[in-house]
């Protein structure tokens, strides 16, 4: 039987992943707890089932290139990438946040969004650029993968678009959220060809995932 392997995001979607992942009664390498380990492939207590981790932005394309049957995604990548080998199979409910736009405080929101054109700073340019054509507002984007806050303050672009949780972030770089281009959450996907391939195998996987996501939403 061909294995399976599951692709994860590091980080805080990975904290909320592992007490799901615990309920399927995984039993996982010791290391893939471990945040400072640079180890990126895990074995688990199944024979077939092995676990990646890797970047929260490269979990889509591992899965959609084969490498990963299934995966941990936000729809914020989803979105971004829009790939078509994958299927989103379960809303998860955990990694809730938002994809916001945020300006210095006191900007004139009106005043740039009427000249027809707006820089922005993000990493989720083709998002942000279908979100502002729809509007008829030609968004120029430049990518930053980090540090964004500084961008406005630094005189770089008008705006940023980023992931909002609690928005302390924006609030203390003197940031005002202005509007919401998406809800997220992480959804499990999976590859559509190894999804028809390895059905049942596959099909197991995700039926176990679901048992827990709902036994947690009831």
């Amino acid at each position: 039987m061909k294995k399976v392997i599951l692709a994860v995001p590091k980080g805080r979607i990975l904290k909320e992943l592992i007490p799901i992942l615990s309920k399927m009664d995984l039993k996982i390498e010791d290391d893939f707890y471990n945040e400072g380990s640079r180890k990126l492939f895990f074995k688990t207590n199944e024979d077939n089932f092995e676990i990646i981790r890797v970047r929260s932005f490269d979990v889509a394309t591992f899965v959609a290139f084969g490498a990963a049957q299934i995966g941990v995604a936000g729809n914020d990548v989803l979105t971004e990438f829009e790939y078509d080998e994958i299927y989103s199979v379960l809303d998860l409910k955990i990694g809730k946040c938002r994809l916001s736009v945020a300006k210095k405080k006191n900007e004139k929101h009106d005043r740039v969004e009427k000249s027809g054109h707006l820089l922005v700073a993000t990493k989720y340019k083709n998002t942000v650029t279908n979100f502002y054509a729809e509007k008829g507002i030609r968004a120029e984007c430049i990518k930053l993968n980090g540090a964004i806050e500084l961008a406005p303050k630094l005189q770089m672009c008008s705006a940023i678009v980023d992931l909002v949780s609690s928005g302390k972030t924006l609030k203390e770089n003197d940031l005002d959220e202005k509007e919401v281009l998406l809800n997220i959450t992480s959804q499990l996907i999976v590859n559509k060809v190894a999804y028809k391939v390895m059905n049942p195998n596959i099909s197991k996987w995700i039926r176990k995932f679901e048992k827990v996501v709902n036994e947690q939403n009831n």
